[in-house]
């Protein structure tokens, strides 16, 4: 049997916001591998922590090093490492931080997931969309060749698609 009660505490997500002096969000980069996602990412939070903004960035490649890492590159593995991240970054923005997360993200669904997780007011989306082109030209772990010679499968803007959310 489930237990499922939540349970309360006395401070609260606007506690700590108060104590902050700032809401708490995620910011959801997305786009395709070497698009820049990180380096943006990484620039922002540098930016933020100047103005005294409490952050924290969480990174794709970094998470598949421990919470993650029982995870393959599956649609479905792919699917459950952004659910993961999501309810991390949930615990986060209720910790009263700045939550930036850098994901390739290429589903529509999951984004659509993830703002649900978190909340739609506390969540930004930024697509990151450089042409292809560009995205192979930084690659440098190699993954657009090995796409393009099969070596890597399912590989998104190659051989599986990235979902382009149109508003």
């Amino acid at each position: 049997m489930k237990h499922n009660k939540e349970q309360n505490y006395t401070i609260n997500r606007q506690d700590r916001s108060l104590i902050n002096k700032h809401k708490p969000c995620l910011i959801w980069f997305t786009g395709l591998s070497g698009s820049g996602k990180s380096t943006i990412a990484n620039l922002l939070e540098k930016e933020l922590h100047k103005h005294n903004i409490h952050t924290y960035t969480l990174d794709g490649d970094n998470l598949r090093r421990g919470l993650n890492k029982d995870l393959l590159f599956t649609k479905e593995d792919r699917v459950e490492n952004l659910r993961r991240t999501a309810e991390v970054a949930k615990l986060f923005i209720d910790a009263g931080l700045v939550v930036i997360a850098a994901f390739i993200s290429p589903y529509n669904k999951i984004r659509e997931d993830i703002k649900t997780i978190v909340g739609s007011d506390y969540y930004i989306e930024v697509f990151v969309n450089p042409p292809l082109e560009v995205c192979e030209q930084r690659d440098v772990k190699g993954l657009y060749k090995k796409a393009r010679t099969v070596e890597i499968k399912n590989f998104t803007g190659i051989s599986s698609p990235f979902e382009i959310h149109l508003n």
